[in-house]
């Protein structure tokens, strides 16, 4: 990322996600090539189409919610801590894929030069070095993302000047070979254009990245890296599968799906494009995993801040990291490599069924932006058609990728399960330390000091998690308006006190029917404490940052309602304070 306060500008934030989404064309167009024959080609100008549509949701999504974190900070902001956690859980998830897929596809590259390479073992090696890297504060580097970025968009390039200049010399013969083949699996047209698009959608993986690191980019350049990265993926990754079906036969493509594009540049060239191609996919790919490591980090941080995962997890080294997320993570990656075996299908399966899901989140966010943030102020609008025909697109795309394999389905809910039974323990971890001390109050008379130690254990956790104190900036909301942000804090936050805020100009004073409504909700909701705190000045970032500093309240636990449009401040600059009416 850009170091300091140096916010990033066009060319650096579009590489950075850039390498995510450009990477892809190193396997995808391989897999949609064995599942859709010659018409890949089709199929990933659909995926282009449905594209297309998601720049505008990303575009009106991330330009009224301008903070870190994609779907759950969209789904945060518009729901609940509940479906957020969905979304986040399935962004670790697709951290997960993107990691394993990239680190096993360059060793893939890597033993197409070398073959000595033991591509399991050094996947392994891969994922250890990255690890280690992460834990001693090595995260991305704007000026190295950008160098990635360019080098490996020029060998793309090379690669298809020198497919066309062996068309030049031999002719369309090879094309027509290819054309004359029956449809892969002797399906008709539309279920191979309808296969080739579900599993060419892996293709515009990564093109979610730039919403995680939006705070760091200069204003007005997030639409440019949606509008960049839609270009680079709409010309590569077609114009690569049409150069591969010139250049190479399709019954040869399964014998090396997992480096295929190294395979055609021996075609097309030679040893020493394909090895040149081998090093790019080893170096670009290697920039996706540690992106999926500084990815994940900041997510599952965030999640911890927001006490949805274990605080344990916050713990940070001299250097700034959280080794207990890193090796977690790591770990996690390192299972599914072993179950996968490291095949590119199936990591590709999980891969796109994870993605696919953040995805949809997306739309669905962007309908409920639409719906309970229609004051919030945003750059550009999605249309109501637009989103669902983007929508659907996703939505059909996870279909065919289900229907084409049940067993990446099986894959995928052995991790998300249990991840959401986590989160689940962890949101309602109150209600069950309740019942859990009804449990061992049964035990008092057969185990008393087992009963007494257990009760006390318990009973110190629950006032420990109550301690935490929340706020709310009001406007001098109604009593329906206030009786709704109760209503949230109950649901979603574990507290005994909530410090309801209003600035107020020099000579004002709350109005005397705002105070009696307060009184109605700190009657009506006995089990937390409200407390009415009425200032002078003017509310911003300033005031934010000082009242978190007095108080020991961090921003991410202070609330507001939706701002209008005369609002003059970016809610990236209140430091995370959520918006819940």
């Amino acid at each position: 990322m850009a170091e300091g306060h140096k916010k990033l500008g066009e060319l650096p934030a579009t590489a950075i996600a850039g390498n995510d989404i450009t990477s892809s064309c190193l396997y995808v167009g391989s897999i949609a090539l064995m599942h859709a024959g010659v018409w890949a080609v089709g199929a990933m100008l659909l995926v282009a189409a449905v594209l297309f549509l998601f720049r505008k949701i990303y575009g009106e999504v991330v330009g009224a919610l301008p903070l870190n974190g994609g779907a759950y900070n969209v789904l945060l902001n518009t729901t609940n801590k509940y479906n957020a956690s969905i979304a986040a859980c399935l962004t670790i998830l697709s951290y997960m894929a993107t990691a394993v897929l990239s680190g096993s596809t360059a060793m893939y590259y890597l033993g197409s030069v070398f073959p000595a390479v033991p591509v399991l073992w050094a996947t392994v090696g891969v994922l250890t070095l990255f690890m280690l890297l992460s834990i001693a504060g090595i995260s991305e580097s704007s000026v190295v993302a950008t160098i990635i970025f360019i080098a490996h968009l020029a060998v793309m390039a090379l690669l298809m000047v020198m497919c066309a200049a062996f068309v030049a010399r031999h002719g369309m013969g090879q094309l027509r070979l290819n054309w004359e083949l029956p449809v892969p699996g002797g399906r008709g047209v539309l279920a191979a254009l309808f296969l080739g698009f579900s599993t060419a959608m892996l293709g515009v993986t990564g093109f979610e990245t730039s919403s995680n690191y939006v705070e760091e980019q200069k204003p007005g350049v997030f639409p440019k890296t949606l509008r960049n990265m839609w270009v680079a993926v709409s010309v590569l990754n077609p114009l690569m599968v049409l150069c591969a079906l010139m250049v190479i036969p399709l019954a040869s493509i399964p014998d090396h799906q997992e480096s295929m594009l190294s395979f055609m540049g021996l075609n097309a060239g030679g040893n020493w494009l394909a090895t040149l191609i081998s090093v790019d996919a080893a170096v670009v790919l290697c920039g996706a995993v540690l992106t999926s490591y500084v990815g994940v980090s900041g997510l599952v941080k965030r999640m911890t801040l927001d006490r949805i995962l274990p605080q344990a997890l916050l713990k940070e080294n001299r250097r700034g990291s959280s080794p207990r997320i890193i090796i977690l993570f790591f770990l996690l990656c390192l299972s599914v490599l072993f179950i996968t075996n490291a095949k590119a299908t199936t990591l590709a399966g999980v891969y796109t069924i994870s993605f696919l899901t953040v995805m949809a989140f997306f739309a669905f966010g962007n309908f409920l932006l639409k719906i309970k943030r229609a004051r919030l102020p945003r750059p550009e609008t999605a249309t109501v058609a637009t989103v669902s025909l983007a929508l659907l697109g996703v939505l059909a795309a996870l279909y065919g990728n289900m229907r084409l394999n049940p067993a990446y389905l099986v894959f995928f809910l052995q991790y998300f399960v249990p991840a959401m039974l986590v989160v689940a323990f962890m949101l309602g971890r109150k209600t069950i330390l309740e019942y859990l001390m009804i449990w061992v109050s049964g035990f008092v008379e057969s185990v008393p000091g087992l009963a007494v130690l257990g009760r006390f254990t318990i009973s110190r956790t629950i006032r420990q998690l109550n301690r935490q104190e929340f706020v709310y900036f009001t406007k001098g909301e109604d009593l329906s308006v206030l009786n709704r942000v109760m209503m949230y804090v109950e649901d979603n936050e574990i507290t005994k006190k909530l410090r309801i805020v209003t600035v107020l100009k020099e000579g004002e004073s709350a109005k005397p029917e705002f105070l009696s409504d307060l009184g109605v909700l700190d009657r009506a909701y006995p089990d937390i404490k409200v407390e009415f705190i009425e200032l002078h000045g003017i509310f911003g970032p300033e005031l934010v940052h000082r009242l978190s500093g007095e108080w020991g309240i961090p921003p991410n636990f202070m609330f507001i309602g939706s701002p209008g449009d005369r609002f003059p401040y970016r809610l990236a600059e209140l430091g995370g304070v959520r918006l819940i009416t």
